[in-house]
């Protein structure tokens, strides 16, 4: 049967949302529905705590913006009853807008050490370091936040520190996966900590909050050691230039490919800001302790064979070192015919497009290209369904509440809880608000606000606002600005001038332009005294004008913008 759902906008008093049922309430701001931008929010007795506030990239349909984050005004209006942020750990998506955000609620963080390394980064990016209650937790702890109790259960992941959030109510237990595998043989941080896990297990399990990424692969995920001997094994192979792109948070992978390269008598350069503000938050917690790097500067005084260079830019991003590099416009790293990139990483949904430009451009230069697809250099860090299977069968939830994926994996997900013998799977997305019940059921008690930050320069600007909403317009169309000069009884003052640089040029087009500006004139001259007189009304008429008379010449429509002044 169809839930119906109560839409709560803007215009609405959001506060009149009732929160007082026995439960806890839950709702997802980001990373339900996409992959990337996760923020979540529990509500119990009235509080609420967050868990991670992360960025998304914007990808190509969006021009000039890089970054975006959630719109947090559903808990900028109840940021007073906010206890906590938790951060699970330190990928971009996951903690990445803290630094932007973290204003407009005020409240202490919690993390582990590592991550906090990073959190320091960002606040210092917006000249917020010192003055944020930033606390740090060991894997094991716990934090006691009326009325939760948060603890952090070390597991797997691609990344050191990572935690599972066990958070205890009077009502019930939830499990936060956070990003989460189950891998036996972790090269960097601590194993999984599943006395933890059985032990929430036998207390009873409300809801299983869980990592849906991988739900529609069915081979487990793979252990970052196999990656590390194919590594060793295939560098050997080689006798010019070597690079690996990968992510920068990968400690385990950055540490694989340092240790290869030094087996092969490689020394090893880091390419790019974030990878070197990584090793210094590694080094920081005890990690890569037996590989030592070098600068690009460096490197570059390097014979081919002895250096290997380790850079961002894996997932095709415009400014990432790759990038720069393939297109042979980074000022120290060269790379040519005979010189191999190693891919080792997966593609993030949506951003193939990016990833085969930078891999066409080293083609180019005539440099050979590994990807996960030919060599096994990379595993996720995200359970496949074996190992869901296996965490469902640990921690037998009530109620299963598949996020972190885009529909499909969302989907995937939720068939496969079911197909485990769950009955509650909350199929939701971004907005939905849910109350988890003591009793092991939910139910859907509203939709409320949701939206998209892009990251504009140094501001902050909704996705749905008009300018950005223009932007876009101006972007994937062709745009005409036509400045006119009239006095106050209408009558045009000189020849009117036409900037369309994306439509044409007087060399392709000779006396285009004289012809437009004489078409919109014609049109003007056949308003009435009065109408020539309203400003907003010679607008429109000299727009639509301008519009159809590029369109019966050349077949094109520009976007078309007037400038009238007054004389």
């Amino acid at each position: 049967m169809a839930i119906k759902k109560v839409i709560i906008t803007m215009n609405n008093d959001i506060n009149k949302i009732d929160l007082s049922k026995k439960g806890v309430y839950f709702v997802a701001l980001g990373g339900v529905g996409e992959i990337g931008m996760n923020l979540y929010a529990y509500c119990c007795d009235g509080k609420w705590i967050i868990v991670d506030i992360g960025i998304g990239f914007a990808g190509e349909y969006i021009p000039s913006i890089e970054l975006i984050m959630p719109d947090i005004s559903f808990l900028e209006e109840r940021k007073d009853d906010i206890l906590g942020i938790i951060i699970t750990h330190s990928h971009e998506d996951h903690y990445g807008a803290i630094g932007r955000l973290w204003s407009k609620l005020k409240c202490p963080i919690y993390a582990t050490q590592f991550t906090s390394e990073l959190i320091n980064s960002r606040l210092d990016e917006s000249s917020l370091l010192g003055r944020v209650d930033v606390n740090i937790v060991n894997q094991g702890d716990g934090v006691f936040l009326d009325p939760f109790e948060i603890e952090f259960m070390g597991i797997t992941h691609s990344i050191p520190q990572s935690c599972s959030l066990a958070i205890r109510t009077k009502y019930g237990n939830i499990l936060h996966s956070g990003d989460w595998k189950f891998d036996e043989t972790p090269l960097v941080g601590n194993p999984t900590d599943y006395d933890a896990f059985k032990t929430l297990a036998k207390e009873g399990v409300m809801a299983l909050v869980c990592d849906s990424t991988n739900a529609n692969v069915d081979s487990e995920t793979g252990s970052e050691a196999e990656v590390r001997e194919n590594l060793a094994r295939l560098f050997k192979q080689y006798k010019k230039k070597i690079a690996v792109a990968c992510f920068a948070s990968n400690v385990a992978r950055v540490e694989s490919i340092a240790l290869a390269a030094k087996n092969c008598g490689r020394s090893v350069a880091l390419i790019g800001r974030s990878l070197w503000k990584i090793e210094g938050a590694a080094r920081a917690c005890g990690y890569l302790e037996d590989v030592d790097f070098i600068t690009e500067e460096q490197a570059n005084m390097m014979a081919d064979d002895s250096v290997l260079y380790i850079c961002t830019g894996s997932q095709g991003e415009p400014r990432a070192s790759l990038n720069r590099i393939s297109k042979d416009e980074h000022k120290n790293v060269y790379l040519g015919k005979g010189d191999v990139v190693f891919f080792s990483s997966k593609p993030i949904p949506g951003n193939e497009k990016s990833i085969i430009r930078v891999q066409n451009n080293l083609a180019n230069l005539g440099v050979k290209i590994v990807t996960h697809k030919d060599e096994k250099i990379h595993v996720s860090g995200h359970p496949g369904r074996k190992e869901l299977t296996k965490m469902y069968q640990m921690i037998k939830p009530k109620i299963s509440v598949p996020v972190h994926g885009e529909d499909i994996h969302l989907v995937a997900h939720k068939e496969l809880a079911e197909s485990l013998g769950v009955t509650q799977v909350a199929d939701i997305r971004n907005g939905d608000l849910i109350l988890l019940k003591p009793e092991g059921k939910f139910e859907r008690v509203a939709e409320v606000h949701v939206g998209v930050m892009a990251l504009d320069g140094n501001r902050l600007v909704s996705l749905a606002s008009e300018y950005m909403k223009n932007r876009k317009r101006i972007a994937f169309n062709t745009s005409a600005v036509m400045t006119l000069v009239m006095d106050g009884k209408g009558k045009i003052i000189g020849t009117p001038q036409v900037s369309a640089l994306d439509v044409t040029d007087e060399k392709s087009d000779p006396g285009l332009m004289s012809e437009v500006i004489f078409a919109v004139c014609d049109e003007i001259e056949e308003l009435s005294v009065v109408e020539r007189t309203n400003d907003d009304k010679v607008k429109e008429v000299a727009r639509i004008a301008l519009r159809n008379a590029f369109n019966e010449r050349i077949g094109v429509r520009p976007i078309a913008t007037v400038h009238l002044v007054r004389v």
